[in-house]
């Protein structure tokens, strides 16, 4: 069984190459990534058919940030990157290296836990600690959009408390709190899965998005209830929010913070990470 840490003390990389295979979730095309190691910090992307041209993800590359985070490598854009990269920052994982070949992160169930598993398959070995990889903030940030508030106040370690409110009854309002680890992550925030509504899949169809999404790799609310049932939890989407918001941190690195979110979002959480790589 494995077992990971119950603190950041330390940071790692893979000990060997992983690969998977599956749709991207909104140009619904088949999309494969290889990872592995790399002799430099941080995350670090190529192509598949320009292996020699690699990019370190840095939080100024983030594009769009539209129902999910996109990046803009050179002349092309790499969608949902989001579940990835909270599967590697939330293992504590740096040193790595991720092919690409498509132009999306596969979707794979909907949540991180398949990319943790394909960790655990090769194992972790340690690696020197980047300057980044649990950043110290010496002041508290409070920012809002459209509603929305996220906040970060100076901590000993990174915990987030997160609220959703919907006028789904499957949903309504929850709230959910996390000290953050390694072992948490995995066992409470990695599983949750992507969620979306059946009222508004024609909207989104209509605009190009959400072509590969299906009730294998997301939840699916119908008003009071689940197309899809069973959840993994009885408060799943307030989870994803939070694994989400962790993927949307990555390229700064976490935060030694208590970070309090409310009606978070892909663009709020770009907010909050810009103004903490500053």
């Amino acid at each position: 069984m494995f077992s990971w840490s119950t603190n950041y003390d330390y940071c790692y990389t893979l000990a060997g190459v992983i690969s998977r295979e599956g749709v991207g979730l909104h140009s619904g095309e088949k999309t494969s990534v290889t990872i592995s190691s790399y002799e430099k910090e941080g995350f670090h992307i190529s192509f598949r058919d320009k292996p020699k041209k690699i990019f370190k993800l840095t939080q100024d590359l983030i594009g769009s940030t539209m129902l999910c985070t996109a990046i803009k490598l050179g002349s092309r854009n790499l969608y949902t990157v989001e579940h990835l990269l909270a599967s590697l920052a939330g293992c504590g994982l740096s040193y790595i290296h991720i092919e690409v070949d498509g132009k999306e992160i596969p979707l794979l169930d909907g949540s991180a836990i398949q990319w943790v598993r394909a960790f655990e398959e090769v194992g972790i070995k340690k690696v020197p600690k980047p300057d980044n990889f649990f950043l110290e903030i010496n002041k508290s940030i409070i920012l809002n959009r459209e509603g929305s508030v996220i906040a970060a106040t100076p901590s000993e370690k990174t915990t987030i408390i997160s609220t959703i409110s919907f006028p789904y009854k499957a949903i309504g309002n929850q709230t959910y709190v996390i000290d953050l680890n390694p072992k948490s992550f995995v066992e409470m925030i990695a599983p949750a899965r992507t969620f979306g509504f059946k009222d508004q899949f024609q909207e989104l169809s209509e605009l190009g998005l959400i072509k590969g999404g299906s009730l294998e790799n997301a939840l699916v609310c119908n008003g009071d209830e689940w197309v899809n049932p069973p959840l993994r939890f009885d408060n799943e989407p307030i989870r994803h929010k939070i694994l989400d918001l962790i993927g949307d941190l990555a390229l700064v690195g976490l935060p030694k913070a208590q970070i309090l979110v409310y009606k978070g979002s892909h663009s709020l959480n770009a907010l909050l990470a810009s103004s903490l790589k500053n």
